[in-house]
């Protein structure tokens, strides 16, 4: 057991520092930027891709227009059927002679998950581990464990999402890897976002990756693992990929067909589907963040950059957050902008919706009183009424499986926050973010247009109190089913067990976890 140091397992291991590729205009793509930044001086291209398995072709093609380098850093890179294609995409780039470092979190890894790491048996690859465990299996006892004695140190984790190719194209947002966040999976599926990035910004971008990269939390996977995974156990696990790419094409699975059409990252490159020319800031944490929360040592935060923004706003601010758990600054941030006639609208996950029921249970503790505030607030419902703006197909959508991941602020309809930070109380403290806030109009008004679409009466629960006027007034949840209008006076769930657990959750001070 890792015990209560500071420092992870392997943190003395030897590594090199390394940063990113230094000449993207070099490249093919890099140079179509290059050309474009020239008559938008100080301005990147930004889009915004809403629609899951538009996320994942786009990461497909950016790795198979890769030239020179691909930097992958995420909080959880799954073993599902997208996982597995990613992999195989990366490995047939590094084939090429792409080189490649990929930083992945350890917090959420399940077993198979490990496959990711065998990537580093690859000459062209380095992989690395985020403040991983010193137990490498999966045994859930046996982490929390590890956990419950070390958990000082694990319970700080990288939450960043970031992908980079060339230095010159980047994709960033709310998406991990796996297939719920490409909505392809009938069992669940996220709403979530990624911006597009294209010109100067990347490399900045790329700074915070070369940050994290060469923390000293960030593990060589040779120091877990007695040195390099074996070239046998990469072949074998080649055939595995190319065993799955098979059985998804002879599928034909949609998501497959739309990786292999090009677009949408063929179409931006082309000029056949537009980009926002604009200037942006990237606002990302230290990986030393921990630190820097408690005074002891310097560095970013990227929570101050957001507060100043939603602080200037003068009419309107809206917020898209998975977990709403504020901490008392944060209440006060809405309620001062109420003070102030700021119209605040709020789209969250409902009972119904959400992934994490704890965070749930910390929620409902501060729904009522932003009601009181005037906060207008919306939780998503798992059965969509109209798929539209939800990012995924009717049929999709029909499952009943839908829950909220995006992270998006937009301030005024000027501009707009898009990136990993939820509006809670782990986001704040205890997780690593990164994200853009973007000085576009035109993408702001986008984002606030989808607001629109899934907070109809068909797609969310408008809450509410029975009687406003009345300070012990209960809350009400008005929706849309079937055309006709209905109001809940108890808050509606897919079962009794996730009430009962919500209520023994909400008794627990576990709000600074949340």
């Amino acid at each position: 057991v890792a015990g209560c140091a500071s420092l992870p397992p392997g943190s003395d291991f030897p590594k090199t520092p390394s940063t990113a590729y230094a000449h993207p205009e070099e490249t093919r793509v890099g140079e179509i930027f290059e050309a474009g930044a020239r008559d938008h001086p100080d301005e990147s291209a930004f889009r915004i891709l809403p629609v899951g398995a538009d996320g994942f072709a786009a990461r497909m093609q950016m790795i198979k227009a890769a030239q020179r380098t691909l930097d992958v850093q995420y909080y959880i890179f799954s073993s599902d059927s997208t996982g597995l294609l990613v992999t195989d995409a990366l490995l047939a780039a590094a084939d090429r002679g792409v080189h490649e470092r990929v930083l992945i979190d350890d917090g959420e890894t399940t077993a198979g998950d490990e496959q990711i790491l065998l990537l580093a048996a690859h000459p062209q690859i380095e992989v690395r581990v985020f403040n991983p465990f010193a137990y490498r299996g999966h045994l859930r006892l046996i982490r929390s464990v590890e956990f419950i004695l070390d958990s000082r140190r694990l319970d700080y984790r990288m939450h960043n999402k970031l992908f980079v190719a060339d230095n010159a194209t980047a994709l960033i947002g709310g998406r991990n890897i796996g297939d719920a966040y490409f909505q392809v999976d009938p069992d669940g599926q996220y709403a979530d976002d990624d911006v597009f990035v294209g010109g100067p910004l990347v490399r900045k971008l790329s700074a915070t990756f070369d940050e994290y990269w060469n923390s000293a939390l960030s593990i060589p996977v040779e120091a877990l693992h007695g040195g390099k995974p074996s070239k046998e156990k990469l072949a074998r696990q080649r055939q595995r990929l190319d065993e799955h790419l098979r059985r998804v094409q002879q599928s034909g699975a949609e998501y497959i067909k739309r990786a292999e059409q090009g677009d949408p990252f063929a179409g931006i490159i082309a000029g056949r589907l537009p980009v926002a020319w604009s200037q942006a800031q990237v606002v990302c944490d230290s990986p030393d963040k921990k630190q820097v929360v408690k005074g002891d040592s310097s560095g970013r935060l990227m929570y101050g950059p957001i507060a100043e923004a939603a602080n200037a706003v003068k009419s309107e601010f809206i917020m898209v957050t998975p977990y709403l758990v504020p901490t008392p600054a944060e209440m006060q941030l809405l309620h001062g902008l109420r003070q102030r006639n700021v119209r605040v609208r709020i789209l969250t996950n409902s009972l119904s919706s959400t992934n994490e029921l704890a965070a749930h249970a910390g929620y409902a503790r501060y729904r009522e009183q932003l009601v009181r505030d005037g906060v207008e607030l919306y939780e998503l419902r798992a059965m969509l009424g109209n798929s539209r703006g939800s990012g995924q197909s009717a049929k999709m959508s029909g499952y009943g499986n839908f829950g909220l991941h995006a992270k998006l602020f937009v301030f005024d309809r000027n501009k707009l926050y898009a990136g990993s930070m939820n509006f809670d109380q782990r986001s704040k403290r205890l997780n690593t973010e990164t994200g853009l806030i973007i000085d576009s109009p035109e993408l702001a008004v986008q984002t606030a247009t989808r607001f629109e679409a899934m907070t109809r009466p068909s797609d969310s629960y408008a809450v509410a109190l029975q009687s406003p006027d009345s300070a012990n007034s209960p809350l009400i949840w008005r929706t849309q089913e079937n055309g006709k209008a209905v109001e809940y006076h108890r808050e509606p769930s897919r079962s009794v067990w996730r009430r009962v657990a919500v209520a023994f959750l909400s008794v627990l001070p576990l709000d600074k976890e949340l």
